[in-house]
């Protein structure tokens, strides 16, 4: 499997230029047969971080978009996805540290940084929420 998010993640960053909460939604969607509507996609534009202002981090904001949608798509109540949700973010917080874009970026912001430099931190979060949807 990491072959695939590898490869998927790099594609969708550097041929697609895909930010990284829509880079969660397609991955997702891919490994667990979900399909979306275009404006799931659309509303994911803006979710890097609050659109670059380095708040929660888009690898976060498309996962719990992935919840809501698959979830929901397997009958769960709002009250039970919402739940699953929580305990994502803690979750995700004991392993990643944070949930903030601020923190997690290797190597923090500077005006000259380089394109996709969360690349392999989306590869780890892509297979944590894999994972993490998994075991629900």
């Amino acid at each position: 499997m990491n072959a695939f998010i590898e490869k998927k993640v790099h594609e969708l960053y550097w041929d697609c230029d895909v930010n990284c909460a829509r880079t969660m939604l397609i991955c997702l969607g891919e490994l667990f047969g979900v399909t979306y509507e275009s404006q799931t996609l659309s509303a994911a534009v803006g979710l890097h971080g609050a659109g670059g202002y380095r708040a929660q981090c888009g690898l976060v904001e498309g996962s719990l978009m992935f919840a809501g949608v698959y979830l929901n798509g397997l009958g769960w109540e709002e009250e039970r996805i919402v739940s699953a949700c929580y305990r994502f973010a803690e979750a995700f917080t004991d392993a990643f540290g944070s949930l903030t874009c601020f923190n997690l970026r290797p190597g923090g912001f500077s005006p000259d940084d380089p394109p996709h430099r969360c690349e392999e931190l989306t590869c780890r979060a892509v297979e944590f929420t894999y994972e993490f949807m998994k075991a629900l």
